[in-house]
């Protein structure tokens, strides 16, 4: 068993394909016209066979008021691994991305959190070199 799909909640998904490829860094893999919505899929450019990332609507009713408990208890609703938080902190928040916590090392992983502008805190995180 392995794991070849997760998804974010998305409010929009043309909004979420820009940030996720344009700000991120990812690249799209998938993309399948279904009604209103779309099969659409991002994966990191060093792994294209890896693991997908599913723009999900998030259309369900049940959506948007587990994203606002999540966001108002800081919670991220996933995680990405970057080699240095700190460098990939100011990347992003050169290209206007707004953090909701700083680069905090935790023991063994440093993690910081940001807003997707989707209705999600993301978090990234790395774990340095022994």
């Amino acid at each position: 068993m392995r794991i070849t799909l997760t998804s974010v909640l998305v409010d929009d998904q043309e909004k979420a394909l820009r940030f996720y490829t344009e700000v991120l860094g990812f690249v799209k893999k998938t993309e399948v016209p279904l009604g209103e919505h779309r099969w659409l899929t991002v994966v990191s450019p060093d792994a294209p066979d890896g693991v997908e990332l599913v723009l999900e609507p998030g259309a369900h009713p049940a959506v948007p008021p587990f994203k606002e408990a999540l966001v108002a208890d800081g919670i991220p609703f996933t995680s990405f691994t970057v080699d240095d938080v700190h460098a990939e902190a100011e990347r992003l928040r050169a290209l206007g991305v707004r953090f909701t916590q700083e680069p905090l090392a935790m023991g063994p992983v440093t993690t910081a959190v940001f807003d997707d502008t989707c209705g999600n805190l993301i978090q990234i995180a790395s774990v340095p070199a022994a």
